[in-house]
Parts: C-alpha cells; structure tokens; sequence
C-alpha cells in the first residue's frame, strides 16, 4: 500500500500572512488538527492545533494580536513524503519523528496529507478486519517454504485467506504470522494445521483438541 492509497487529496490549508485567530477558526470550522502552510501550491510550513493552544495558554486572556500571523508560530520546512512512498515508510517516519501528520509533495507542491488516523484507518484494510473474517496466529521458523506450505494447507480446505502479516518474535528466529480468513470457524482449520505440524497460537487448542 502506498501513500497515494491513503492520502488526504483535498487539504485545508493556509497562507503565511494570515491572522492566526483566522488560523485557529479555519482549523475548529473543519475540525482538523494540522494546517499545512501554502505559497500558492509550494509548502512552506506546518502549523497545528497543540501549536495555537499552547499560544493561547501563554497569552491567558489576552486575544491574539493583529499582528499575529502563521508565519511567526508555523514549523518551516516540515518532514513530508512523497504519493509514491510505501505507507510502512511514513509510519515510521511519523514514530520516529513524534509528528501528527505528513504533508504529502511532488517536488515542492502540497498534493496531499496522512495523518495517525489515515494510518490507522490503512491498518484496518490492510488486517481485513473491515468484514467479517477469522483470525489465526501462527508460530513459524524463519525457513523457507513454511509460508507456501502453510497457505497451501489453508487453501485445501477450500478457505480463502483474506490478509497475511508477519512480525518477528523476541527471539528474532521465529516469525508470527496473522492470517485473516473467510470463515469464523477457525477452530478446525487450527486443528489441521496442528495435525500437520504447526504451531498455532490462535485460536487456543481445546482440551482434548478438534472441535468445531
């Protein structure tokens, strides 16, 4: 999946010179939390809602000033990615920066945003827990062949896998596998694959094993 897939096409955006009270309207009439800054389609800024409330804490009472523009709070030259970069990229990107948001360019123009919820939202799709589905977690060596031997164990019993992913366990020699299937029924396919040598870690065994 790639940002382009996720992306915010139509952004909110602001200008440099405006007001920053105008700033902080724009951004409570579309309640959105980040605003990129624009000189006509090049960005040139970030400036966010814990920007603006942090602001208006130090000024208490005081409204914002005339003179009080985007330009003076915004963050120049913001972390950004590109419509083609893998979503996995951006993630770890926004993680390693503590950022909200990644403005999304090509070249220097603002074609579009991912936000947290943009990627939680990719996450949801990408597990396939959007419709109705198993689940089962599987331990499996780092070897090869025991993926394609698995899916085509999975794939015998006339079940259709709807999303695989991976992750190394501690130990960095085995792997955990999620698979998402089209059957909520998963307690005897578990049981096949125990039978067939896996070692299945969702659902848990039932005393005396089988089951339905």
């Amino acid at each position: 999946m790639l940002i382009q897939d996720i992306m915010q096409r139509r952004v909110v955006t602001t200008a440099p010179e405006t007001h920053l009270a105008a700033a902080y309207r724009l951004m409570q009439e579309h309640d959105i939390r980040h605003l990129p800054v624009v000189e006509g389609t090049r960005l040139v800024g970030v400036v966010t809602d814990r920007d603006l409330r942090f602001l208006t804490r130090k000024l208490v009472a005081t409204p914002f000033h005339d003179d009080d523009r985007v330009a003076d709070l915004m963050t120049p030259h913001p972390v950004t990615t590109g419509p083609l970069d893998p979503v996995e990229e951006a993630a770890r990107l926004m993680r390693a920066r503590k950022i909200g948001c990644l403005p999304v360019v090509e070249g220097a123009a603002l074609v579009g945003i991912v936000t947290v919820t943009d990627l939680i939202d990719a996450v949801i799709r990408l597990t396939g827990v959007g419709r109705p589905s198993g689940r089962l977690a599987v331990r499996l060596d780092d070897a090869p062949g025991r993926l394609a031997r698995l899916t085509a164990l999975v794939a015998e019993h006339d079940v259709n896998i709807h999303s695989v992913l991976s992750y190394f366990e501690d130990d960095r020699v085995h792997l955990r596998l999620i698979l998402r299937v089209d059957t909520l029924h998963t307690h005897p396919l578990a049981e096949t694959l125990r039978r067939a040598g896996f070692d299945v870690v969702w659902p848990v065994e039932k005393p005396g094993g089988g089951g339905s």
